[in-house]
């Protein structure tokens, strides 16, 4: 789930340290694969591939599961599917705006199991467009807290970075697409370390719920995760640090 909450900022810890690790890393595999396929195996020239397999290493991806989805993608292996990407648009609980982003073998079996996940948690599957038109494409990069945001600003300020926050433990440094690649060569030239560099869907319209919608809108989040099509999951739902407290104490 990214949607520029403390929540989202945990989501990937959260996968890595229990029983959805074998679907987190087959998740990060087929990005490999993906990556791998439409722009090649070379690093250096595909900023994608990059992207992908730093942040598999991150989450503690084996290293032969990373180098067999790179062979498998460029064709290496002979043994490669062809995924289709595929952006489903709904409405959660509270009229929270929901984009569903899927990497799929199959685009009937996707179409129907998102629309049960969405229909059994408070959802709604909305028209192409009519939720699309919240979000913007962003760069959005991940640091450790444990960095100074001046260092993290002078590092970037030159580089395209739109916006920084700190959200629960990460600032999130915000930037055009274009300049992700910059952008995180300009924080390793300062040897700031960062934890993940993506292409996400932003809303700047954000719906700030009260802790009963919230929960209502995780249980959708994490249903829809469960799904092996699906890749990320993008919301407007903007948690308050006090309605977060009732969702950890009801936990």
């Amino acid at each position: 789930m990214s949607g520029h909450s403390k929540w989202a900022t945990t989501k990937h810890k959260k996968a890595a340290n229990d029983s959805k690790r074998a679907k987190l890393f087959a998740k990060l595999i087929k990005n490999i694969e993906v990556a791998a396929r439409l722009g090649g195996s070379d690093l250096d020239g595909n900023p994608t591939l990059y992207e992908a397999i730093y942040k598999a290493k991150k989450l503690s991806l084996p290293g032969d599961n990373i180098d067999r989805a790179v062979k498998r993608g460029a064709g290496e292996l002979g043994d490669g599917v062809e995924y289709h990407n595929i952006i489903y648009e709904g409405y959660g609980a509270a009229g929270v705006a929901v984009m569903i982003e899927c990497l799929t073998d199959n685009r009937n079996r996707a179409a129907a199991e998102v629309r049960l996940a969405v229909g059994k948690n408070s959802g709604n599957m909305a028209d192409p467009g009519s939720v699309s038109y919240q979000f913007a494409r962003k760069g959005v990069i991940s640091v450790p807290g444990t960095f100074s945001e001046d260092a993290i600003l002078e590092a970037t300020i030159e580089h395209g970075v739109e916006d920084l926050q700190l959200i629960g433990e990460n600032f999130l440094l915000t930037c055009d697409p274009s300049k992700i690649t910059e952008t995180r060569t300009a924080l390793q030239q300062s040897t700031i370390d960062y934890e993940s560099a993506d292409v996400e869907f932003v809303s700047s319209l954000k719906i700030e719920v009260d802790a009963a919608n919230a929960k209502k809108v995780i249980d959708l989040i994490e249903a829809l995760e469960e799904l092996d099509d699906v890749q990320e999951v993008y919301t407007n739902m903007e948690i308050s640090e006090a309605v977060m407290a009732e969702l950890e104490a009801m936990s």
